[in-house]
């Protein structure tokens, strides 16, 4: 099936889902959420796999477990609720967390275990909060596990209270999406440089800290993966998206500050100044990419935002492969992706939704690119095939958002390059600007 959306061509194939499954999410959620407790409920196979996405940690005592499903769960045979009550107090007694995730897996789906039934009443009996979030592998992509986490959280977020300003309502502004604390900084930083305060950030650090979320506030996405969480604050909290292109990029972070002042009634002075100055301190990567072309076979979601980085960095991007498409949430990154490529005289490449990796493959045989962007499953058969190769994966785990980490994307692009054709490490000039 093939759809044209202005001059971007959208096709959808029939492949499987080759990704990870999205109670990796706890990966990264637990240590940003720092007084919180995830707990699994699945099989030995989903505790195999968070074994080794994350690795055992003996002396570490994450705030992570699984609880494991055995025939008698599966059978129906055992009391849930009794079950769920005797591992949450051990974990109450043990962690004392400020709250609860329960994480469901494909199983919890598939024998229909009411997980949303009973948390509210464990909730109550143990007077700690108890948050239900369904990141299972019938999901698209495994970063929709965040989504489906903040999603839930929406709903956790205080009203203002009576006795404050409710005046300022309309004009907060609260961030959702999990990044590293140093890019909550970064960012936050930028927008006060045009008198715009960030009332909030959805994940906190802290649950008790979760942002206040009035009708008519304003929120914005951090990244394209988010889109159950956007469409969870607009219908359920009546908030106002702000639709903006993901600040991946000098070029995505310039257009995601300048949408939020426009929104804001504010003229972002000095800006594009900014931008082109981050772009000077990348002409040593750009020298080295410029021309070379790219070939994303999709897994993350973030395939569209970073494409568009590396066309404006001089790359040809053969294909884009994606799981998902929400043209609706990623329309203005679509639409920066079709300025992208008419301002660099470059084709806009197609959009493929839910590729078939055998189909991929033949095209990438054709194509011979330069680097393709894959998941792990791919990426050593391809090496072995004298393709350049680099993990999607890295760029979900690494510090890709803003001004300041321009850079680190294109360290992780270019580094299978410089690393077969043997190039000296590029110095850093970055330390001249921050």
């Amino acid at each position: 099936m093939t759809i044209n959306n202005h001059n971007i061509t959208f096709e959808c194939e029939t492949g499987n889902y080759h990704t990870f499954c999205p109670i990796s999410c706890v990966a990264w959620l637990y240590q940003k959420i720092e007084d919180s407790f995830f707990l699994v409920v699945g099989t030995k196979t989903c505790g195999y796999f968070l074994q080794n996405a994350m690795g055992v940690m003996i002396f570490a005592e994450p705030r992570y477990a699984m609880a494991e499903l055995e025939e008698g769960d599966i059978s129906a045979q055992l009391n849930d609720y009794i079950e769920l009550k005797n591992l949450c107090t051990r974990i109450k007694k043990d962690r004392n967390p400020s709250v609860i995730f329960w994480i469901g897996t494909c199983t919890t789906e598939i024998i229909k275990m009411d997980l949303e039934g009973i948390a509210p009443k464990l909730e109550a009996e143990l007077s700690i909060p108890i948050i239900v979030a369904r990141a299972n592998g019938l999901d698209y992509a495994f970063t929709q596990g965040e989504d489906t986490v903040l999603a839930a959280m929406c709903q956790r977020c205080p009203k203002r209270s009576e006795t404050q300003n409710i005046n300022c309502i309309n004009k907060s502004l609260v961030i959702f999406g999990s990044v590293p604390a140093t890019v909550n900084t970064q960012l936050t930083l930028e927008l006060r440089q045009y008198n715009i305060n960030v009332s909030g950030w959805l994940p906190s650090a802290r649950y008790t800290e979760l942002p206040v979320i009035e009708e008519g506030c304003y929120v914005i996405g951090l990244n394209p993966f988010l889109s159950r969480t956007a469409t969870t604050l607009m219908r359920k909290r009546k908030t106002k998206l702000i639709g903006a292109p993901f600040p991946i990029g000098p070029d995505g972070t310039r257009a995601w500050i300048e949408k939020i002042c426009s929104v804001f009634h504010v003229k972002p002075l000095g800006l594009r100044e900014k931008e082109a100055q981050i772009w000077q301190t990348l002409q040593n990567y750009i020298t080295l990419i410029k021309g070379k072309s790219v070939f994303f076979m999709g897994d993350n979601l973030l395939e569209i935002s970073l494409a568009r980085f590396l066309i404006r960095c001089g790359m040809i991007v053969h294909e884009i492969g994606i799981p998902y498409m929400d043209k609706r949430y990623q329309g203005a990154e679509l639409s920066l992706l079709e300025q992208t490529c008419q301002e660099m005289h470059t084709r806009i490449p197609k959009i493929i939704e839910k590729p078939d990796n055998y189909n991929q493959l033949d095209r990438i045989r054709d194509l011979q690119p330069d680097l393709v962007i894959t998941g792990m499953a791919h990426a050593n058969p391809l090496e072995a095939r004298g393709i350049n190769t680099k993990w999607s994966v890295e760029f979900t785990f690494a510090s890709i958002h803003g001004f300041a980490n321009a850079r680190d994307v294109l360290e992780l692009v270019t580094r299978p390059l410089k690393r077969n054709l043997n190039v000296e490490v590029i110095p850093s000039t970055f330390s001249k600007i921050y």
